[in-house]
């Protein structure tokens, strides 16, 4: 009997290593680093109930709530910096495992002030960057795990582990998206809040599964000294520098988010279960973008899939004109019905533009100093994302948009929309290859191949943090 059950166990793990993790060695580490993805895609939780809880409870503008979302992203915009610390001052000789305790309680403490005494915008603001940060520093911790174990991953095993990583995430943003709204229209922010504290504390737990050896040396500071000229002979090559400019320029373009979220909550009457029903519907279109772009669209020169999926982004965009004016009601389609249909569209859309960036990012970056180089990329990818928001909180002012003043609505949309094809005309500084490192004429690329990277269910490299922005237009 005991050796039966002994063969079913051993049965039940090599069909779990083999089915489930992509071949991966079922142990208690590898466990830890899913599970503080799967935290950071549960997060998604609380997206709508701050939404709600800025414009409802403190009475925030639409152009106050956009400048403030901006701000409180502002600790994505430093993810080498906190890796750096990490490497750099180690914690009663831990790099790693003190660092993702500490994350889980900050982020803990940060959603249970959110729960009970923040009561003012900059004090909401200020607490959520420190939840933030929590999810930043967990994030940086994790991504090196990833990368020191794909290091030794074989070729044909080759990204398998940020397969997982990204599914993890997946999963807890799918499984929240529609929980999220759902609690939040029968129990209020302030539970919601309470709700997503506990997550937090699953990362500090599990941290300890870490196998992670003590430091031995007493400092870092030349290891630290020889990253930073690594990183900055990369940075100085044009093969890196100028697609990272076209990206930035590409990202930082103005957003109408914020402003639209109020527009459907003010003037169409949009529940929060309903927002919900879109966050789901926009989750799953963001894999099916992903999806297509796999399947089709690999083998696309960047330049090419940029530029169409660009224009054919604005286009659809436009359709939001529709709703803005009610004009779907006159076509005989409901606000609702259309809302979904035009989300899943334009999230399909928005993932099929901006997996290239993923795949170019990873791609420029050479061997020695992929991780910190990639981190970089996505930190001037996050400031673009910043300022973005600050873009579309100043036009949003500047149009006299408000919670209740929806007139110039349609000229914002129109503005902010139009505005994305601005970057066109510097498509000359996008390497000609594609993600397959095939040129328009199907020969081999030059440009150096780095780490795989591992994406997340919006997306983007970064995990989604429960951040206000647009509840039916998803962006990437």
């Amino acid at each position: 009997m005991t050796d039966s059950s002994a063969i079913s166990k051993d049965t039940i793990k090599r069909f779990i290593e083999r089915r489930l993790l992509f071949g991966q060695e079922l142990s208690l580490e590898l466990t830890a680093i899913l599970l503080v993805y799967f935290v950071q895609g549960i997060l998604g939780l609380a997206r709508l109930a701050v939404s709600f809880f800025l414009k409802d409870d403190l009475g925030l503008t639409p152009a106050e709530v956009a400048a403030l979302t901006g701000i409180a992203s502002a600790p994505w915009t430093v993810k080498p910096l906190l890796g750096f610390v990490s490497d750099g001052f180690p914690i009663m000789r831990y790099r790693r495992r003190p660092y993702l305790i500490l994350s889980g309680l900050l982020g803990a403490a940060a959603w249970l002030a959110m729960a009970t005494v923040v009561n003012t915008g900059w004090v909401a603001i200020a607490t959520i960057t420190l939840s933030s940060l929590s999810v930043a520093v967990s994030d940086v911790i994790v991504d090196s795990l990833v990368v020191e174990r794909a290091r030794q991953e074989s070729q044909s095993d080759a990204g398998s582990l940020q397969s997982l990583a990204w599914g993890s995430s997946a999963i807890g943003g799918i499984i929240t998206a529609y929980l999220g709204g759902l609690l939040l229209q029968y129990v209020g922010t302030r539970y919601v809040f309470g709700v997503t504290a506990t997550f937090p504390l699953i990362v500090s737990v599990v941290a300890w599964w870490i196998a992670e050896d003590p430091v031995t040396e007493t400092s870092t500071w030349k290891v630290i000294g020889g990253q930073l000229k690594q990183l900055k002979a990369a940075v100085s090559q044009r093969a890196i520098w100028m697609p990272a400019l076209f990206i930035f320029l590409w990202q930082a373009t103005p957003t109408a988010d914020s402003a639209f979220f109020f527009f459907t909550t003010n003037d169409l009457g949009f529940q929060p279960e309903f927002l919900g029903r879109v966050r789901l519907v926009t989750s799953i279109a963001a894999l099916i973008g992903i999806g297509i772009f796999q399947r089709f669209l690999k083998a696309v020169p960047f330049r090419t899939i940029f530029a169409w999926s660009t224009v054919l982004s604005t286009i659809f965009g436009f359709t939001m004109l529709l709703l803005v004016t009610h004009t779907n009601r006159t076509i005989g389609i409901g606000d609702e019905w259309f809302s979904l249909g035009d989300s899943l569209i334009l999230t399909v859309m928005g993932e099929i533009s901006f997996m290239p960036v993923l795949v170019l990012s990873a791609r420029i970056c050479p061997p020695g100093v992929e991780a910190t180089l990639f981190a970089l990329l996505m930190s001037i990818l996050n400031l673009a994302g910043l300022l973005s928001h600050e873009f579309g909180a100043l036009l949003t002012h500047w149009l006299g948009v408000t919670e209740t003043d929806f007139d110039n609505l349609w000229l914002l949309v129109t503005l902010t929309n139009l505005s994305t094809l601005l970057p066109l005309p510097l498509l000359f500084l996008l390497p000609r290859t594609s993600s397959q490192g095939e040129d328009a004429t199907g020969s081999g690329s030059s440009l150096p191949t780095g780490q795989a990277i591992a994406l997340s269910p919006d997306g983007g490299s970064e995990k989604s943090v429960a951040l206000p922005v647009g509840a039916v237009k998803s962006e990437p």
